[in-house]
């Protein structure tokens, strides 16, 4: 999970962008699911993170994961824009928004695809945010087949 982690970063940031990301990844536990599946959860989550903490100064963003009750339980941080915790039922619906289109570019069905592809593991997603001071996002795996 670790190095798919890492490969995700490499494929959603170019070097220009990561140059300008403090970037943190723990070593993350490992997972038993489809590793093409898992990467378009990261693909998806990381892409978030970068785009939504485009507009601070210095973007920071952490990956790290921990083991709880019979479950791997894997997150991504990021200081930007954060939401309004009011409106989290949305996040995870076809085609919803928390921030107008013209601030920034999405097409509203990647947090929805994260969430059935961790569903179909038997796991959750979920998230928490405080406006203008970022996001977490986190998703369960259980820990074995």
């Amino acid at each position: 999970m670790t190095k798919m982690a890492m490969s995700m970063l490499n494929e959603a940031a170019s070097p220009e962008i990561q140059e300008k990301l403090e970037f943190t990844i723990d070593p993350l536990p490992v997972c038993f699911a489809d590793p093409i599946f898992i990467k378009q959860v990261w693909i998806n989550l990381i892409s978030n993170a970068i785009k939504f903490s485009s507009l601070k100064m210095k973007p920071e963003i952490k990956i790290s994961g921990y083991r709880e009750n019979k479950y791997n339980v894997y997150y991504i941080s990021d200081n930007g824009v954060g939401f309004n915790p009011e409106y989290s039922h949305k996040l995870f619906g076809v085609f919803q928004r928390l921030h107008k289109a013209n601030e920034f570019e999405g097409t509203g069905v990647g947090l929805a695809i994260v969430q059935r592809i961790i569903h179909r593991h038997g796991g959750k997603v979920w998230a928490e945010s405080k406006e203008g001071r970022g996001a977490t996002f986190y998703f369960s795996l259980p820990e074995s087949e």
